[in-house]
């Protein structure tokens, strides 16, 4: 499946690694990181609707999709400075020195690591459901860090994470399409089997995209909190109320690491852009005129 009207393309962003890419639209360009359990499709109509004053690039993460996903031999492969890195090489090969970026849940956090990272390349910064690495672990404590158990399988040494999820995959991740999602309608039949099938191939890279959260991401989300790093371009965080079912104030959370800032509660699912994609396509449209 692909974007209606968007070329694909297979573009090589590091040794050994192309990212399979859906491109459409003219003008300046804008790249949409898409999420777990899914592909560059959760994209479709937001995509859809910048396309017509924008460049949208639309990756699969390194690990998901149709991208490629190399074995992650010591750890970094999967670590989102690896990943926002390759979103940084993925526009340099499009054409584009400077671009804005937006990033649902898993791609979020490259979004954010690519933000801290490479702040010349990323003019606006826009930030789906998510809160960075370290702050997540840290917001997650007693009964209700339940909620979040897959974070905690993928956690594991490789072995039994792969190995179990490997076993029953359309069920572990199906269980997400379908609990995280308000209107089953947004995520018609023929998307879900594209997602699952796209994740039945990459269990591995998955694991280890998560297994960096709770090892190397969280350490340099610690180093530039400890020297005081901050995103410097206008952000824009998109969250449900995570805050007030887990006890934190997400605002805070995030001011404190975006000085320039608008922060909204949506009333939808985790999948907003498959969920309220004109809600999600004006917000970043707003976002880009600032």
């Amino acid at each position: 499946m692909n974007i209606p009207g968007f070329q694909r393309h297979r573009v090589p962003v590091a040794d050994g690694v192309a990212l399979h890419t859906a491109v459409g639209g003219t003008g300046s360009p804008v790249v949409l990181l898409h999420g777990f359990p899914q592909t560059h499709l959760m994209w479709r109509h937001v995509a859809a609707g910048l396309a017509d004053g924008h460049t949208v690039i639309c990756p699969d993460l390194r690990g998901y999709g149709a991208s490629d996903k190399p074995a992650d031999a010591d750890g970094t492969s999967y670590a989102k400075r690896t990943m926002a890195a390759d979103v940084v090489a993925l526009a340099r090969a499009l054409g584009h020195e400077r671009f804005a970026l937006a990033g649902h849940d898993r791609g979020a956090l490259v979004a954010f690591r690519a933000g801290l990272d490479h702040p010349d390349a990323v003019t606006h910064l826009a930030l789906l459901d998510v809160l960075p690495t370290l702050d997540m672990w840290e917001v997650l404590h007693g009964a209700t860090a339940a909620v979040a158990f897959h974070l905690y399988l993928m956690a594991q040494p490789p072995g039994l994470p792969e190995e179990l999820i490997g076993a029953a995959p359309d069920l572990f991740f199906g269980h997400f399409l379908d609990l995280w999602t308000r209107d089953p309608a947004a995520i018609p039949g023929d998307v879900r089997a594209a997602y699952l099938a796209a994740c039945r191939e990459a269990v591995p890279s998955i694991v280890a995209d998560y297994r960096a959260s709770a090892g190397v991401d969280a350490g340099h989300d610690l180093d530039d909190r400890t020297a005081g790093n901050v995103l410097s371009m206008p952000v824009t965080v998109l969250q449900q109320d995570w805050g007030a079912a887990l006890g934190y104030d997400a605002a805070a959370v995030w001011r404190a690491w975006a000085p320039d800032l608008e922060h909204r509660t949506v009333t939808c699912g985790h999948f907003m852009a498959e969920e309220a994609p004109d809600e999600v396509t004006a917000a970043l449209r707003k976002l880009l005129a600032r």
